[in-house]
C-alpha cells in the first residue's frame, strides 16, 4: 500500500521538475536585467545620475515617485529591483532611501481594490475594506514616523550601510572577481548590451534600462505564476495553521508565505476575500500582513546579488534599506501598544464609513495613491 503510494506521487514530482527549472532559468533572468539596468542607467546618465535626479533630492518627490511608480505597476518588488538597478548605476542611495519608503505605500493599491469586489455586501464590504486598508494605514504611519528620522539622522541608510559591510566588504575592494553571479549573468548581459549599443549615445542606455524593466516585470510575474502553482497550496496550509496562533507567528507566516509566492499583493490579497467572509478577523490578519512587508524584500536583495565591482555596496546596501525599514516599522509600530492599535482604529473607522456610503472608499483610493503625491510635490517644490 505505502509502496502503491509513492509510486503515485512520484509522477507529480516528476511534473514539477520543469516547473522548477522554470523558476530557476527566470530567476536568472530578473538578476540579469538588474545588471543590465545598472549598465544601462550609467551609459544613459553619462556617470551624471546624480544631477539627473537632482529634483529628486526633496525627499517628499522620492517618496512620490517610489508611490506612483508602484501604484501603476502594481509590485513593488518591481520597483524595487529597478531602483537597485539605478543605484547600481550611479543614482545615490540617499536619493533612493525615500523612493523605496514609497514603493511601500504604493504596492497596498492592490489588495485595496480587491477589496471593491465586496461591494454588494455591506458587511462583508465593511471586514473586507478593512482589511485591505489596515495594510495603507500601516505603511502611511511607518513613512510617517520613519522618513523625519531618515531625512534627520540617515537612519536606514547608515544602518544599512553597518549590514552591507558585514555581507559585501569595503566599498574600495573590487567585488568583480569575487561576484560569481556577475560571471554567471554576463552571456545574457552582453548580448543585450551588444544589441542595445547599436543606438547611439545615450538612447543605447536608455534601450538597456527599458529591457531591463521589462525582463524584470516579466520574470516577477511568472515567477509568482509558477510559484502559486508550485507552493499557494503549501502556502495556504502555513496560512491557516499559523495565523490564528498569535501575533509573532502571524507575522512569521505572512513572511514565509510571502517569500514563497514572491508578491506581498498576492499574499495580502488572499488574505482580503477571508477576512470579507469572516474566516478571520481583522486582528489576526493585521500581524500577517506585516509579515508580508518584510518577505516581498527578499526580491531586491536577491537582485543586488547580480551587481560587482564598487557599485555592488550601494546596490546591497539600498536593498538592506528595504528589508530595514519594514523590520524596524513592524518592531517598533507593532512593538508599541498605543502604535500598535492606531493602523485598525483607522481601518475600522474608515471601513464603518465606507459601508454606509461607497463615496468614502473612492475617496481614499484617489486621495492616497494621486491626491496626496500630488499635494506633497505642489507644497514641498513651492518652499
Amino acid at each position: 500500500m505505502a509502496h502503491a503510494q509513492s509510486l503515485e506521487r512520484a509522477p507529480a514530482s516528476e511534473n514539477r521538475l520543469p516547473q522548477w527549472l522554470g523558476v530557476i532559468a527566470l530567476i536568472y533572468v530578473l538578476i540579469s536585467a538588474v545588471s543590465l539596468i545598472g549598465t544601462g542607467f550609467k551609459v544613459a546618465t553619462g556617470g551624471q545620475a546624480r544631477e539627473l535626479f537632482g529634483f529628486a533630492t526633496n525627499p517628499y518627490v522620492g517618496l512620490v515617485i517610489g508611490i506612483v511608480a508602484t501604484a501603476l505597476i502594481q509590485s513593488s518588488s518591481t520597483v524595487t529591483s529597478l531602483i537597485v538597478g539605478m543605484v547600481a548605476g550611479g543614482l545615490p542611495v540617499g536619493i533612493a532611501v525615500p523612493m523605496i519608503m514609497g514603493s511601500n505605500i504604493g504596492t497596498t493599491v492592490t489588495n485595496t481594490l480587491v477589496s471593491l469586489g465586496h461591494v454588494r455586501n455591506k458587511d462583508e464590504f465593511r471586514r473586507a475594506f478593512a482589511a485591505a486598508t489596515v495594510h495603507d494605514f500601516f505603511n502611511l504611519l511607518a513613512v510617517v514616523v520613519f522618513l523625519p528620522l531618515e531625512i534627520m539622522f540617515g537612519l536606514l541608510e547608515r544602518s544599512a550601510a553597518a549590514v552591507t559591510g558585514v555581507f559585501v566588504g569595503d566599498a574600495n575592494l573590487s567585488m568583480s572577481g569575487m561576484n560569481f553571479m556577475k560571471t554567471l549573468t554576463e552571456p545574457l548581459v552582453g548580448s543585450l548590451t551588444s544589441v542595445s549599443r547599436l543606438l547611439p549615445g545615450m538612447f543605447a542606455g536608455l534601450a538597456m534600462v527599458v529591457i531591463g524593466l521589462v525582463l524584470i516585470f516579466a520574470a516577477i510575474t511568472f515567477i509568482g505564476r509558477l510559484l502559486k502553482v508550485l507552493m499557494v497550496g503549501r502556502a495556504k496550509e502555513v496560512m491557516h495553521r499559523a495565523i490564528g496562533k498569535g501575533p509573532i507567528t502571524g507575522i512569521f507566516s505572512g513572511t514565509l508565505v510571502t517569500v514563497f509566492v514572491q508578491s506581498s499583493s498576492t499574499t495580502t490579497s488572499l488574505m482580503v476575500p477571508l477576512a470579507g467572509a469572516g474566516t478571520f478577523t481583522l486582528r489576526q490578519i493585521y500581524p500577517f500582513m506585516l509579515g508580508a512587508n518584510i518577505g516581498t524584500t527578499i526580491t531586491a536583495l536577491l537582485a543586488a546579488t547580480a551587481v560587482g565591482g564598487a557599485v555592488a555596496v550601494p546596490a546591497m546596501q539600498i536593498a538592506l534599506v528595504h528589508s530595514l525599514f519594514n523590520i524596524f516599522a513592524v518592531a517598533l509600530i507593532f512593538g508599541l501598544p498605543f502604535l500598535r492599535n492606531a493602523p485598525i482604529l483607522g481601518a475600522e473607522t474608515l471601513a464603518a464609513l465606507a459601508a454606509d456610503r461607497k463615496i468614502y472608499a473612492a475617496a481614499w483610493i484617489l486621495g492616497v495613491f494621486l491626491v496626496l503625491p500630488l499635494l506633497l510635490i505642489a507644497i514641498t517644490t513651492s518652499f
